[in-house]
């Protein structure tokens, strides 16, 4: 690899069916298997979808792993508001294979990785929940995103979730 194109990332793929942002930029390109790219910018993964590409943010990556030529990426959703905070839950894992994975992988990691400000777990009877303040890109603020364990009650976690988010957002409370 080039230093000019380590220093200033990959280009976009010629064909590609998604729409960048005003000022994102592309950090690294793998060739997906079978068509379409994983593509890493500063505001988050670009996926093959069944309508061209779209971007899975850095504060939604729940899971990434790299193993035998194969990135599983595990992407959260938003499940319920409790006050500033949301609940998450997994989506099914997706898996793609990447006969040249460059960058990618270690790229996604720090990207991962740089998007958590704090992580807190608390055991609950039963179950429990993990409290992960993320910056969300491409903006100023984080959130405290809060990802239930199966079972565990969802209005407990809910509450502490949200007490939680406003005595960080007023810390006098």
């Amino acid at each position: 690899m080039g230093w000019l194109r380590y220093l200033f990332g990959d280009r976009l793929p010629e064909g590609f069916p998604g729409t960048l942002d005003r000022g994102e930029d592309v950090l690294g390109v793998a060739t997906v298997s079978g068509g379409g790219h994983l593509i890493v910018t500063q505001l988050g993964l670009w996926i093959p979808a069944p309508d061209g590409a779209r971007r899975v943010g850095w504060h939604l990556v729940a899971k990434a792993a790299w193993a035998d030529s194969v990135f599983t990426l595990t992407e959260a959703e938003e499940t319920r508001k409790a006050g500033e905070a949301v609940l998450l839950a997994d989506l099914a894992p997706v898996r793609f294979t990447l006969d040249e994975p460059a960058r990618v992988p270690h790229l996604v990691r720090q990207r991962v990785d740089g998007s958590i400000r704090s992580r807190y777990r608390k055991e609950l009877t039963p179950g429990g929940a993990w409290f992960v303040w993320r910056k969300v890109p491409g903006t100023d603020t984080t959130v405290l995103q809060v990802r239930p364990d199966p079972g565990t009650d969802l209005d407990v976690v809910a509450a502490i979730a949200s007490e939680a988010s406003t005595k960080m957002a007023n810390p006098e409370l």
